[in-house]
């Protein structure tokens, strides 16, 4: 498996990568949040510090969740419960806190990966109906006559969107969504939500892509 380990202190790192050679995983080291948004692309699973010099690694997890479905784990001295609960909700598919047992960690390690899809089936580009959404590029397309035509979307449409898109037909929470677009349920504002929401489904005019769970969320018609 190729890991992504994202860790800015050289002692923890060395300690995770050697263990992670000994039982045969290729690893990838960065230090910044902005590499991670770039390196994951090439990895199997990332492992991901929040204590970045350059960005928070919440902020790190909850854009990558907007383009890539990639296993994540979190291993980070931050073991206050908002932070767990966060990352979590965020969409890490585990939260460990330092010192960890290297043993527990390859374990917890062959538990996600075992959980999520094999790489090669990965995507980044979804369908639904006569749309493609290229997770990647942040492009939207259409088919129309003999050619594609792209959906102008803002930046925060095509973020709702694309979190949407990561599980076609599987609803989403209004809090997830909040988290996921921006950083943090506790602190957006609702409202700011459904004025996206209105505006993206103008512009993707398809009544009834883009349903209301009543009381809960959303959810992306296939």
């Amino acid at each position: 498996m190729r890991v992504l380990l994202v860790e800015d202190d050289g002692g923890v790192a060395d300690a995770v990568t050697g263990a992670l050679a000994a039982h045969g995983h290729a690893t990838e080291r960065v230090t910044r949040g902005e590499d991670a948004l770039v390196r994951h692309r090439v990895a199997d699973l990332v492992l991901l510090d929040l204590g970045l010099p350059d960005m928070d690694g919440l902020d790190v997890l909850r854009k990558l969740r907007v383009v890539s479905d990639h296993p994540v784990i979190v291993l980070t001295a931050r073991g206050d419960e908002r932070s767990v609960v966060r990352g979590l909700r965020l969409g890490a598919d585990d939260y460990l806190v330092k010192p960890v047992r290297l043993a527990e960690l390859l374990a917890r390690i062959d538990a996600v990966a075992r959980r999520s899809p094999a790489a090669a089936t990965r995507t980044s580009v979804v369908r639904a109906r006569d749309l493609e959404i290229d997770l990647d590029a942040r492009r939207v397309t259409v088919d129309g006559p003999g050619r594609r035509t792209q959906i102008e979307l803002t930046a925060k449409e095509f973020d709702i969107l694309a979190v949407l898109a990561r599980d076609p037909g599987a609803a989403v929470s209004r809090e997830q969504l909040l988290d996921a677009v921006w950083g943090d349920a506790y602190l957006a504002v609702s409202r700011s939500l459904d004025v996206h929401l209105t505006t993206l489904r103008a512009k993707l005019a398809r009544p009834g892509l883009v349903t209301t769970i009543r009381g809960f969320g959303f959810r992306l018609e296939c």
